[in-house]
């Protein structure tokens, strides 16, 4: 019975750091919308924002390996973008608590979800993610929203 119990607390603690460690910013990302749109107004880029379930949701998991954390689109991207991820997980609810309310203001309805704000903070892009799933794929793409944007 002893070597059941510890076992479950075992697996229950992993679970838990896993589920942490999900729930952190990637390298170049940043988790504070407000922080962010300061800087883009400072630096005169626009911010990208990823609505991600990261400990719950296969595309989001896929778009985290796949683009998201590799450091070919990190440097691109933040060229023209500050990189800002909101985070819903599951297994933290803490996280989870603090980010409702920026799911809740811009209206996601499913994950994962990209918007594309201005310097200003007005978005003027929103599409999921998993629609372009190569880093190649999604840099035209975020080229392309910025070369709209411009245009207006």
């Amino acid at each position: 019975m002893k070597a059941v119990t510890y076992l479950a607390a075992f697996a229950f603690s992993a679970s838990a750091l896993v589920s942490h460690a999900f729930a952190e910013p990637l390298k170049g990302w940043s988790d504070d919308l407000e922080k962010a749109l300061e800087q883009a107004k400072t630096e005169h880029k626009a911010v990208l924002v990823e609505f991600t379930g990261s400990d719950w949701c296969p595309p989001c998991k896929m778009m985290r390996a796949a683009v998201f954390s590799k450091s070919e689109f990190v440097d691109a991207a933040s060229k023209h973008y500050i990189l800002v991820e909101i985070d819903m997980p599951k297994g933290d609810q803490a996280v989870a608590k603090k980010n409702e309310p920026t799911v809740g203001k811009y209206k996601i309805d499913g994950f994962p979800t990209v918007i594309l704000l201005d310097e200003s903070g007005k978005e003027f892009s929103r599409f999921y993610a998993s629609k372009f799933p190569k880093t190649e794929d999604f840099l035209k793409h975020l080229d392309a929203e910025l070369d709209k944007k411009d245009l207006d």
